[in-house]
């Protein structure tokens, strides 16, 4: 795969267009290598277990995080707090880390932050788990605990394919952890799941958000942190300045700037938080917001179409992976080049 001219560029033959779309055949080649080695980690963790979870990533990786503390917190009642990697890494400060399962999450496992945060955790008392793409990196070989994420080589700096690939193994080990039998049945389908939200036609986002120049991302619960993923990719792809909210805090202030034509994208799925969702889909639509709905229900042409009757904590994925196909679309309209974001790297190291 190349990277091509911004000039020429046709959506479908970009690098993130080419590696979103194998995310179903990555998430397939996970599950089948990582079997053994996420029945040990459980394992382990149980032998453990941990009275409380600390995460620790930065980027699309800490949106996967905020994905795992809504699962884990679900699923297994522990709790889970993402940590300030300058604490170890700037300050040096001492934590108190004992009896505490601490998950570091990261593509390329090499970023010094991450490294000392992993590093004290350990010193601390704490049993380390990474997700990293690169299983030769400092960071596996760091971490008590390792789960591979088996992406590949991802050549465009918009992370998407590993994006998707940390979600699924999150869902893994924490189906296995907790024992639910449904979230198992789910992640059996998810390869294929993904395969049909790609075709999903979100072509509608595109012409709405050509010439936007702001707007909101809303989710809540476990699609809030696909909502953080998306805002960072609006931002990074097509130049469009974005910001992500629970559909609970967004009324905290924010709501104030919502006029007649702010564009809204909601991502929702059908659990527990879909009713209050409900409600503010409708209030946005009372103020005249240009309101995108990415739900099962239907809100007339507000709609963008999803996979129905999928698991709740399967849903943020497919929602996520549906965005990813008109994000580069819409980057190519808006006349950028989704592969080479401006002042942009693919690997970046911070202390």
């Amino acid at each position: 795969m190349m990277a091509v001219n911004a000039s020429t560029l046709n959506p479908e033959q970009t690098l993130m267009f080419q590696e979103a779309a194998s995310a179903h055949e990555v998430v397939a080649r996970q599950f089948s290598a990582n079997a053994e080695r996420v029945t040990e980690a459980v394992k382990q963790i149980r032998a453990f277990d941990p009275a409380a979870v600390v995460t620790m990533a930065r980027g699309s990786s800490d949106h996967a995080a905020t994905y795992a503390k809504y699962l884990i917190e679900t699923r297994t009642g522990t709790l889970t707090s993402s940590a300030s990697p300058s604490v170890s890494s700037v300050y040096g400060a001492a934590q108190r880390l004992k009896g505490v399962l601490y998950i570091a999450i990261s593509q390329s496992g090499k970023s010094p932050d991450l490294l000392a945060g992993v590093e004290k955790a350990k010193a601390a008392g704490a049993l380390t788990l990474a997700f990293v793409n690169v299983e030769d990196s400092p960071l596996a070989t760091l971490a008590d605990l390792v789960i591979p994420l088996h992406a590949g080589p991802e050549k465009s700096v918009a992370a998407t394919k590993s994006y998707i690939a940390t979600l699924s193994a999150v869902l893994h080990l924490v189906s296995e952890w907790s024992g639910d039998e449904l979230l198992g049945a789910a992640l059996k389908q998810l390869p294929a799941s993904l395969k049909q939200a790609w075709q999903c036609d979100w072509s509608k986002a595109v012409d709405a958000l050509k010439s936007a120049n702001n707007l909101f991302v809303i989710g809540r619960g476990m699609g809030f942190g696909i909502a953080q993923e998306a805002a960072l990719k609006f931002k990074e792809t097509c130049g469009l300045h974005a910001e992500a909210f629970s559909s609970a805090e967004v009324k905290h202030g924010p709501m104030a700037i919502v006029k007649s034509g702010f564009p809204v994208l909601m991502l929702s799925q059908q659990d527990e938080t879909y009713s209050g969702f409900s409600d503010l889909i409708k209030e946005f639509q009372a103020r005249d917001a240009q309101v995108l709905v990415a739900s099962e229900k239907s809100y007339g042409n507000a709609n963008l179409p999803v996979v129905h009757g999928a698991h709740p904590a399967i849903a943020p994925l497919l929602a996520v992976q549906s965005f990813y196909r008109m994000a580069n679309a819409l980057s190519v309209a808006r006349g950028y080049n989704p592969d080479e974001p401006p002042h942009l790297r693919k690997v970046t190291e911070t202390l």
